[in-house]
C-alpha cells in the first residue's frame, strides 16, 4: 500500500514495545507497529469508542461528514475508499490503515472500494464530550467548502 496522505505516517524508530527484531524476549517480537500518526490533538475530556464497520459490495458508506476528534482505522477484510478533505481519494486493503485528525476536516468517503465482496474495518475514534460519533455535513457546506476538496479523478 502506498502512502501519499499527510495525515499517515508510518514506520518506526526500532525501540520501545512491538519493535523488536528477531532476536530478544517474544513480547518484542509479539507485537506490529501499523501506523503511527502524528501529530494528534484529543479534545479534553474525550471518550474513545471503537466500531466495528461491515460494508456489503459497492457500498459507498457514510455520506460526506466530520469527527470531533481522531480517528484512527484498520481494514480487516476487502478495500475502503478513504478520502479527506485536501487529499486525493486512495483505495486502503486489507491490513492497511488510515487515520483522520477530526475537528474541521470532512471525510468525504469511507466506503467499499469492491463491487464484488464484503469490507470489514475497526476504527477507534476520539470523541469531544456531548458530540455525537459523527455528524454529517450537509449540502451548503459541502458547496462553500468545494475549492478545499482533491480533484476528483476523471476514469
Amino acid at each position: 500500500m502506498s502512502e501519499n496522505s499527510q495525515h499517515a505516517h508510518h514506520g518506526h524508530d526500532g525501540h520501545g514495545h512491538g519493535t523488536g527484531g528477531e532476536d530478544g524476549p517474544s513480547w518484542t517480537r509479539a507485537a506490529k507497529m501499523l501506523q503511527d500518526a502524528a501529530p494528534i490533538t484529543i479534545p479534553e475530556g474525550a471518550s474513545a469508542m471503537t466500531i466495528h464497520v461491515q460494508w456489503e459490495p459497492g457500498d459507498p458508506g457514510t455520506p460526506p461528514h466530520r469527527h470531533s476528534g481522531p480517528a484512527f482505522g484498520y481494514v480487516i477484510k476487502g478495500a475502503v475508499r478513504f478520502e479527506l478533505e485536501g487529499e486525493p481519494e486512495r483505495v486502503v486493503e486489507a491490513g492497511g490503515t488510515f487515520w483522520e485528525p477530526g475537528g474541521d476536516a470532512i471525510h468525504y468517503q469511507d466506503g467499499n472500494a469492491l463491487a464484488d465482496e464484503r469490507t470489514e474495518f475497526v476504527v477507534t475514534m476520539m470523541c469531544a464530550p456531548g458530540k455525537p460519533m459523527l455528524e454529517l455535513v450537509d449540502e451548503e457546506e459541502l458547496k462553500e467548502r468545494a475549492h478545499l476538496r482533491a480533484p476528483r479523478p476523471t476514469a
